[in-house]
Parts: structure tokens; sequence; C-alpha cells
């Protein structure tokens, strides 16, 4: 039965009543977000300044000892560096530089000499564009003092956190969204349980719910993919073979790119239709700028949601 998709005259108002809704938590609690988030960016920087001996020593060796710190010596040239602009002005290989960033290690299939060799020319870049403005000891024999470090860990994790405001923004946003699922779900006294090894989506128990869970989908290759869903619930009444609703959490502080991804979630909807057919339930938790526009296309594809300004819209899903 649907909910909120085939009502069309309600669209509207719950668009302005969400855009308000997102538009007053950004504004009560996103800074404060940012600026945690940056507290501890400061503190990551300082443990940097530790490994290169105050920014003195980015040799081949701490580099190769410690590629996790790349981003944050991207943030301490002038200008601070993209990714991408690294790649560039050093001539490395990007999977060199995407291995340090995304997965804190060197390529496992690069040769030690091609390592030390590409390593090398980072190296030299980064020695060349450190910004002596806010690290002014480098380059002399002067020793700076902790007011000089914490200084300049505070300019470099801003300009990081600068570089990820939004994904920083969207995480708060996210973290806010599921446990306001969680108090809602509670209430209704449904029980929490981890994710881990032993919780299979379609083996939960009546009550039960958690987050983040994989739900394993078919290709239309014939191959087999875990996707993540936001929220996993078994509903109260559900009995032997019934399937869980599904709830991905989605929240947007703009109506541009909301119409850009819209094609994830019907996506993701025609993958779980395919493999467990149409009595499948995978619902949407709507909060910020969604548009007409995005909820007449998520509609089209037979997408429902709830709005979380309108969360008691759950009980119409069965849980």
């Amino acid at each position: 039965m649907a909910v909120n998709l085939d009502k069309p005259h309600l669209w509207k108002p719950d668009v302005i009543r969400s855009v308000d809704f997102y538009n007053q938590w950004f504004l009560n609690f996103a800074p404060q977000a940012y600026r945690t988030k940056r507290t501890e960016t400061a503190g990551i920087v300082e443990e940097v300044f530790n490994v290169t001996s105050n920014m003195t020593n980015i040799s081949t060796d701490v580099l190769k000892a410690n590629p996790h710190i790349l981003p944050i010596l991207r943030m301490s040239t002038v200008p601070p560096i993209a990714r991408d602009r690294l790649i560039g002005l050093a001539g490395v290989s990007r999977s060199l530089v995407m291995n340090m960033e995304e997965e804190h290690r060197l390529p496992p299939r690069m040769s030690a000499n091609v390592i030390d060799t590409e390593m090398q020319k980072i190296s030299t870049i980064l020695t060349r564009l450190l910004d002596r403005d806010i690290l002014n000891w480098a380059g002399t024999n002067n020793t700076p003092t902790e007011l000089d470090l914490s200084r300049s860990a505070a300019v470099i994790a801003d300009r990081l956190c600068g570089m990820m405001s939004d994904p920083i923004i969207r995480n708060a946003q996210e973290q806010r969204q599921l446990a306001a699922i969680r108090v809602w779900l509670e209430s209704k006294g449904y029980t929490y349980i981890p994710c881990g090894e032993g919780t299979v989506y379609n083996e939960m128990s009546p009550g039960t719910f958690t987050f983040h869970l994989n739900v394993r989908v078919n290709l239309e290759s014939g191959s087999q993919v875990n996707i993540p869903v936001d929220t996993v619930v078994m509903p109260l009444t559900a009995t032997a073979g019934d399937f869980p609703l599904l709830i991905e959490a989605k929240s947007a502080g703009d109506f541009t790119n909301t119409n850009k991804r819209r094609k994830e979630e019907a996506v993701k909807m025609s993958q779980l239709r395919s493999t467990y057919g149409e009595q499948i339930r995978f619902i949407l938790f709507l909060c910020g700028y969604f548009d007409t526009g995005y909820l007449g296309y998520e509609a089209a594809e037979g997408l429902d949601w709830v709005w979380e300004h309108r969360i008691n819209d759950l009980t119409e899903f069965g849980v």
C-alpha cells in the first residue's frame, strides 16, 4: 500500500516543511559538527608534525612509513593542492596516491624501486611548496614553540575540513537521522542489534532492527554483490519467511545534488526487486531539499518515502 508516493497534493507542503526542518538543524548543529571535526583533525595534524619532525623531514622513508599523512601534507603547501594537482605536478601514478590516501598503504603490486622513485617526486614537490608563512620555522634553525605548532595545526586542519565540509555535514546529518529512527523504533518496542558477522537481513528476529547491513542482490551479468542498507527493520508482527523493511536515509542541503543522485535509489530498488520480487519493501527516509521533480521520479519508479518531519508515517509501513 502506498503511503506518500500517491499523494502529490501533499508534496509541495512537505518539501517546504522539510527544507525548514533541515535549515533549522543546519543553523543549530552543523557549526558544532564542523568545529568538532576541525578539533579532531588538528590533533591528527599535530601527530603528523611528530612523524615529520615538525614538517622539516618529508622524506621518502617518512612517506613510505606513513602513507596516510599525504592529505595533511597537501594542505600544508601554498597554495593547498588537490589530489589530482599533486599527481600532475609530481608526475606520479594515480594508483600510488589513491592507495596512500584511501587505503593508507603503498600499492601492493608496485615494485619497491618504482615506489622509491615516485615517493621522491612527491617529497620534492611537497617540500618545495611548503607554506612557510604558517610553518615559519621550516628552512631555519629555529625550533617551533608549542603555540607555533598548535596555531599551524589549526590552520592546516581548517584547510582540510574546508575541503571536506560537505562530507562532514552529510556524515553528521546521517548520524542524526539514524539516531531519530532508533529513538522512534525503540519507543515502539523494537530492539537494536549490532551489525556483525552473525546478522543476516532475512533471519532477524521480529521486533529487531540494525544499521548499515549488507543485502545481497543479483546483477544482470549474473554475478552477485552486496548493497549496504542504512536501516533494516523486522516488524514486530513478522512471521517466518517475512522480509524486513529496508530504509535508506537521505538528506540534502540543496536541490541540485538531489536531482543528480535520484537514479541511485531507483537502481537499488530495481536490483532488489529483480532479486526478491515485488514483495520487497524499500523506502526512503527524507530530510532536506527534495523537490517535487525528485519525488515524481522516485514515485514513477515505485519508491515510497517517509519525511523525517512526519516520522510517524513509519507505522503505515507496518513497523
